[in-house]
């Protein structure tokens, strides 16, 4: 292979080789704040150094939930239990939004799926339940690009 020849391959390769490597180096512009909704956490952030490629970004939880029993009569008691729960959400992200490599984005949890009444401790199955708030201990918010995780950090709520 001539001098010219090897040339256009190591630049063609550079090409190939720059947006993956821009994308190594995926980090948040500042530590993401969150904001306890009672029974959904939303994080807000910015990120920078990233590639071109459509983003998935995800929030997974920890936390315990506090819930009310209902009698079959229609009164209303604290369940006995924390029922630990780990609620999450996603959002996905067009490249067309990341500009200079780097977005700004809110991502909400679902809220918890409601416990079973012997979960809550309620007396009985004949109890209803009903998840009044979430106590949340740990967030993990994890950034897809393509098909490669390029982020992934935990925080304390």
């Amino acid at each position: 292979m001539n001098k010219k020849k090897r040339l256009i391959v190591a630049a063609i390769v550079a090409l190939i080789a720059v947006p993956l490597i821009y994308a190594a180096n995926v980090h948040f512009k500042r530590s993401p704040t969150f904001t306890d909704n009672g029974t959904t956490l939303t994080g807000c952030f910015s990120l920078a150094g990233l590639g071109n490629g459509d983003l998935l970004i995800t929030i997974d939880t920890t936390g315990s939930a506090t819930t009310f029993c209902r009698s079959p009569g229609g009164n209303i008691a604290p369940g006995q239990n924390k029922t630990p729960v780990h609620p999450s959400g996603s959002t996905s992200i067009p490249s067309s939004q990341i500009k200079n490599g780097t977005v700004s984005v809110c991502v909400t949890t679902e809220a918890p799926p409601t416990p079973t009444p012997q979960e809550a401790g309620c007396p009985n199955n004949n109890w209803s339940t009903s998840v009044q708030d979430v106590t949340f201990t740990s967030a993990t918010i994890t950034v897809v690009q393509g098909d490669q995780t390029v982020l992934t950090q935990t925080f304390t709520p």
